[in-house]
């Protein structure tokens, strides 16, 4: 297991549009749990003002998605799909306990941009050429 410091947590909400709810953090840690399901535990200590909008996802057990930034706020965040696995009072704040796997953006953004080429008639040589000058 490898554990991180969690510097920003943003819950991506799409009810009805796609929102993006910043969590302000009074501290927090990820951790890789290396496992054979390639999951992550995430833990958000934050202000119990929050306790009702937590409650209710986890009372739902649908999958969030949730955006962390690990170790430095300067990193990029990565994407994780979640269920939130607990909501604990903590003396006037909170913990909110997530599960999940984090999605590898960058493939999926690889894997478009490959399709696309593809589908725009690009083969061999000349599709590894474009794919070099686009990427």
């Amino acid at each position: 297991m490898k554990t991180f410091k969690l510097k920003k947590l943003e819950i991506v909400d799409h009810n009805e549009d796609i929102e993006q709810k910043n969590i302000t953090l009074l501290d927090g840690l990820i951790i890789n749990r290396e496992d054979d399901n390639s999951q992550w535990l995430i833990e958000a200590y934050i202000d119990k003002s929050n306790f009702e909008y937590f409650s209710k996802l986890y009372e739902k057990q649908d999958e969030i998605m949730v955006q962390a930034t690990i170790t430095k706020e300067s990193n990029e965040p990565a994407t994780f799909i979640t269920t939130v696995l607990g909501v604990n009072e903590i003396g006037d704040d909170m913990n909110v306990l997530f599960m999940g796997k984090i999605i590898d953006r960058r493939k999926n953004i690889v894997e478009d941009l490959l399709t696309d080429l593809i589908n725009q008639g690009f083969q061999g040589k000349e599709l590894l050429e474009k794919f070099k000058e686009l990427a």
